[in-house]
């Protein structure tokens, strides 16, 4: 019994090649931190160049992405680039194992500041699956799986990068990026809005449902609101959503199933005032060409009322 703990206990042989991966390794981590500290990093030029780069309409338009299910904020691609123009800053995305057998990869994200040494990193499982329709998708293509674990490694590193940058310098980039979002390319606004309206045309997307998610009709659009579906058809030419999830049908009532129409509710409908007080169609009040909002239909009398 001793002899089998003690062999259980004994520690595994290190082979040469993992010594020489972990001296490697170690001196890697020491050797940038020391560039690091004998290099710092201009805070002054790296806002500088940050707004610079977050002017340009390339960055601005992948700089956000607008998921149903997840919301919207500032994407990966942002983070990247914010990263590398702050300096001093490592980041990346480690497959660390793959099981075909129970369909899960094992996947380490991390973020660097090399000069001040802070560290963010998140392990995690991922499923080789995908939702699809409502129900989960079984990956079993390499491509798939491959496709499927960068994205959620994306994910993961997005929030890592943004625990080791400065939350005002984050926040000045994604403002700067709206900012050019809605300067659009130099284009008169008229033109901006035609040119989205063509574009969500392309993807089954009509200009009411346009209307109906921003709230307002088109004559009312706003370069904030193109900005802001810009994001959208972004999102969904990443394939990050679709354009049904972002533009869901409204919902179809019992009364338009059966081919019944819904009488009118007690509110001003025509427009004109009576004696009584405002037009209300459903009390019967008598509706003709003289008075607005005549649609060629007469309304029949109220209970009580004589034509």
């Amino acid at each position: 019994m001793t002899n089998t703990l003690d062999r259980l206990a004994a520690p595994t042989p290190i082979t040469q090649t993992t010594a020489v991966e972990q001296a490697r390794a170690v001196a890697e981590v020491a050797a940038a931190v020391q560039v690091a500290q004998m290099n710092p990093r201009d805070i002054r030029r790296a806002w500088a160049e940050m707004e610079d780069a977050c002017r340009r309409l390339g960055l601005a338009e992948v700089a956000f992405y607008s998921v149903p299910n997840r919301g919207r904020g500032p994407s990966v691609h942002l983070a990247r680039a914010i990263a590398l123009i702050w300096g001093n800053h490592d980041s990346g995305v480690h497959e660390l194992s793959r099981d075909d057998v129970r369909g899960m990869s094992e996947i380490r994200a991390y973020a660097w500041d090399q000069q001040t040494n802070v560290r963010s990193s998140r392990t995690f499982q991922v499923p080789h699956a995908k939702m699809a329709g409502g129900g989960r998708k079984v990956l079993t293509d390499l491509g798939d799986i491959y496709l499927n674990n960068q994205n959620v490694g994306a994910r993961a590193l997005r929030e890592c990068i943004w625990a080791t940058l400065p939350r005002d310098y984050v926040d000045r980039a994604q403002e700067v990026c709206r900012e050019t979002l809605q300067k659009g390319d130099g284009k008169p606004l008229l033109d901006r809005v035609a040119q989205m309206v063509e574009a969500f045309g392309k993807l089954g997307v009509n200009p009411a449902r346009l209307a109906a998610r921003i709230g307002r009709p088109r004559g009312q659009w706003t370069s904030v609101d193109v900005a802001d579906m810009l994001i959208v058809i972004r999102s969904i030419g990443r394939g990050e959503t679709t354009a049904d999830a972002e533009f869901p049908d409204e919902p179809v009532t019992a009364a338009e199933i059966t081919g019944q129409r819904a009488p009118a509710t007690a509110a001003v409908v025509c427009g004109w005032e009576t004696p009584a007080g405002p037009c209300n169609l459903q009390q019967g009040h008598p509706v003709g060409p003289q008075f607005p909002g005549y649609d060629g239909h007469d309304v029949a009398p109220a209970e009580g009322d004589a034509r």
